[in-house]
């Protein structure tokens, strides 16, 4: 189970940094005229030019490597071949719904807490969790600082990687986090809600006071952060995040699109449904269609709270994954004492 949870886990975050740029460089690292020594030498010049230690930027390069493997999976393709249908049985298992639904009751106080606080329901930040590191057990085995200079080296992205390099440079700096523990996915991406270092800066919560923002190993400052950034990327808990729904045969494709919003008043006119084929709820809210396959395949009207989650991560496979999970945590309803 833990091998496909990690297939499945690396596709979803290969399909997001696929999407997340579409900055491109000329060079890549078998055409560099430097070595990766030389190249590192140089960020260091510009990490202390733009304002860090020099201490923090010597320890945090001292031990940096290149890592073959980065480059190597950033190259793989994302499988594009997996339709919902086949995919959400492997990214959301049963065994994993039964450890989402104990994760929510294990944590329920605390959860119920930073949701009021921040506006979002629990059952989304737990279904985060788990699809992100399955509940804070794959949180990848990198240093960020080797894994980031390896893609900046790499040089297909090298904008976007230097960037969240000095990003992670300033955290190591801010005392968030020690060097040995700095540890994340071969892309850089950190913790236990798998932030990239920008997003660890604009979003990261230090929920507890202690100083720190521990997306590592601390519940509450990774829950928070979580809810953090999805409040903070417009999330409602007014509303859930759409459903899914039946088109009519005449249904106009070029009307289904994330970008594409109608009220619900509009979908039902043009003949979409529930999917028990009840009529939509009558409710003044924006929502658009999303055919993540094609038209024989799921059908999803999705609402904002939809939307938000797509700035997480830009997959709308991985979208839908977090709405199952968090579904499945919501039904049937969990009691706590």
């Amino acid at each position: 189970m833990k091998l496909v949870s990690k297939s499945i886990s690396r596709s979803i975050k290969a399909m997001s940094l696929f999407a997340l740029c579409a900055l491109s460089n000329s060079s890549f690292a078998a055409d560099r005229e430097i070595t990766f020594e030389q190249y590192v030498d140089g960020l260091k010049k510009e990490a202390v030019e733009s304002g860090l230690k020099q201490s923090t930027v010597d320890d945090a390069f001292s031990t940096a490597t290149f890592l073959k493997h980065s480059v190597k999976a950033d190259k793989q393709q994302p499988e594009f071949k997996l339709t919902l249908d086949t995919y959400i049985p492997r990214a959301v298992p049963d065994w994993k719904i039964k450890q989402a639904r104990a994760a929510y009751k294990k944590h329920y106080h605390l959860l119920q807490k930073i949701g009021k606080e921040y506006g979002v329901q629990p059952r989304f930040i737990v279904a985060l969790w788990g699809i992100e590191t399955n509940f804070g057990r794959l949180t990848g085995r990198n240093y960020i600082i080797s894994a980031l200079t390896t893609m900046a080296y790499d040089g297909r992205r090298e904008a976007l990687f230097k960037k969240q390099l000095f990003a992670a440079l300033n955290i190591l700096e801010q005392g968030h986090i020690s060097k040995d523990k700095f540890i994340g996915s071969w892309a850089g991406a950190m913790g236990q809600v798998q932030f990239m270092p920008t997003s660890y800066l604009n979003y990261a919560v230090d929920y507890d006071g202690d100083g720190r923002k521990d997306i590592w190993t601390t519940p509450g400052d990774v829950f928070a952060s979580a809810a953090n950034y999805l409040k903070t990327e417009g999330w409602d808990d007014t509303y859930t995040w759409g459903r899914q729904v039946k088109l009519p045969t005449d249904f106009d494709i070029e009307l289904a699109g994330i970008k594409q919003q109608r009220s619900l008043l509009e979908w039902q006119a043009l003949g979409v449904r529930k999917y028990n084929g009840d009529d939509l709820p009558d409710v003044d809210l924006q929502s658009s269609i999303v055919i993540p396959d094609d038209q024989n395949g799921r059908v999803y009207l999705a609402y904002n709270n939809y939307k938000v989650l797509m700035h997480w991560n830009r997959s709308y496979y991985f979208a839908t994954a977090v709405t199952y999970l968090s579904d499945h945590i919501l039904y049937p309803k969990i009691t706590v004492e």
